[in-house]
């Protein structure tokens, strides 16, 4: 079967089977970003941005995401031009391995793109589907918190944006 998708701004159509999974699909298509780690949606390591939500891709069959925006961690930023999370993360210490940073990464954009102004309770509710074995989140977490200060000061404070 055909599945057309938007990935990262891109049209794309692929040729799928009915039981694939997306994530499947992503990295065979080249979206090295999203990553294998336990296969049951219980790491994030997976995680993209499906429809303005942070979805773990291990456990959501490609099929179900017909003519859906899918953002992977590739799509909010490069080296070159990262993302305040993506920049946060680095000069805050937020990363070790990297190999959960990705599904991080996504999560936190995900959860700034829909509440801008998020407490550090809901930025650790928003991490709770992300398992990193190498910290304890503390630099994570303020590494989520200064970048939605550096995002208040591109877009301005919710108060701004509503008056």
């Amino acid at each position: 079967m055909k599945l057309n998708v938007t990935v990262n701004g891109e049209p794309k159509e692929f040729d799928i089977h009915p039981k694939d999974m997306l994530l499947d699909i992503l990295r065979e298509e080249g979206y090295t970003g999203v990553k294998r780690g336990c296969s049951t949606g219980d790491c994030g390591a997976c995680a993209c941005i499906v429809d303005g939500k942070a979805v773990n891709t291990c456990i959501l069959f490609a099929a179900q995401v017909q003519g859906a925006a899918i953002t992977t961690v590739e799509g909010i930023g490069n080296p070159k031009a990262p993302s305040p999370v993506q920049k946060e993360m680095t000069e805050a210490g937020g990363i070790q391995c990297g190999f959960c940073v990705p599904g991080i990464v996504v999560s936190a954009t995900a959860l700034i793109d829909e509440n801008p102004e998020p407490t550090e309770d809901e930025i650790r509710e928003a991490l709770d589907g992300n398992l990193c074995r190498c910290t304890g989140y503390v630099k994570q977490i303020e590494a989520i918190s200064r970048a939605v200060k550096e995002t208040r000061k591109t877009r301005g404070t919710r108060a701004a944006r509503i008056a």
